[in-house]
């Protein structure tokens, strides 16, 4: 199913390349979460992100090994940064399996429990 801004091969992309670098991130539907900042962003910063991910898209079939070797370029810090954020700022999309990041690592203390996470600024409805 496509995104916001992201095309269907696109999503699928984001997704693969999320759970490579952040194991767990396809469990809480992180595609969602990069696909609505996206969204968000000004249309050439996008384009620009957007091309980081194609840039690391045949690191998919390669796996870990084939994402070792680029390690050290910018394409694999802007991914990483946002398949990090998306993962652990413990977002969860709507119908996903989950859990998230807090429960997965036990991540608790009191205020953080009773914290409902509201994802409406980016325009993702829980």
């Amino acid at each position: 199913m496509s995104g916001l801004v992201l095309s269907d091969s696109q999503v699928a992309l984001v997704r693969s390349l999320c759970e490579l670098m952040v194991p767990g991130s396809e469990r809480v539907g992180a595609e969602v979460y990069v696909d609505a900042v996206l969204a968000r962003l000004p249309e050439g910063e996008r384009a620009g992100m957007i091309a980081c991910f194609t840039a690391l898209a045949d690191c998919v079939d390669g796996g870990e090994d084939a994402l070792r070797e680029r390690q050290f370029t910018p394409e694999f810090g802007a991914v990483r940064a946002m398949a990090c954020e998306a993962y652990y700022a413990d977002f969860v999309a709507p119908g996903a399996a989950g859990p998230g990041a807090y429960e997965e690592i036990d991540f608790r203390f009191p205020l953080a429990d009773r914290v409902k996470k509201d994802w409406s600024y980016l325009g993702v409805r829980s």
